[in-house]
């Protein structure tokens, strides 16, 4: 309970998006991003968090290390650990990940497939 609070706090994001914000194109980063904001196009994080906001809009195709939706999120997933949509969050989408919490309050719209360890989500994604 206390682990969730803090990451959707955005405190240990080095990229802040904030609710104000709205950005259209792709966004790349090497870093953990916190999306609070609204964002319609492509997001790659390569390696890193991304987390999803309560306030957050997101109409885009998501890679990540690991992906947690508080917010709403429309389109793809792929995380090479783990997707989180908690209570407050919205996923339209399918998912690719090796692991997956969806909490109780959760919307989820979509198709999972877990990849196993020795298939990082980004190389199953490659082998189609």
């Amino acid at each position: 309970m206390f682990q969730s609070a803090k990451h959707n706090s955005g405190a240990d994001a080095h990229v802040v998006i904030g609710k104000g914000m709205v950005i259209k194109g792709r966004l790349d980063s090497e870093e953990d991003v916190f999306l609070n904001g609204e964002l319609e196009g492509d997001l790659n994080i390569s390696n890193c968090r991304l987390t999803i906001g309560p306030e957050g809009k997101v109409v885009a195709n998501a890679r990540a290390r690991e992906v947690d939706i508080s917010g709403t999120l429309t389109g793809n997933v792929e995380s090479s650990e783990k997707t989180s949509i908690r209570s407050s969050g919205r996923l339209t989408g399918d998912v690719k990940t090796r692991g997956i919490v969806i909490e109780e309050g959760a919307v989820f719209k979509g198709k999972v497939e877990i990849v196993t360890n020795s298939e990082p989500a980004a190389e199953a994604r490659n082998a189609e």
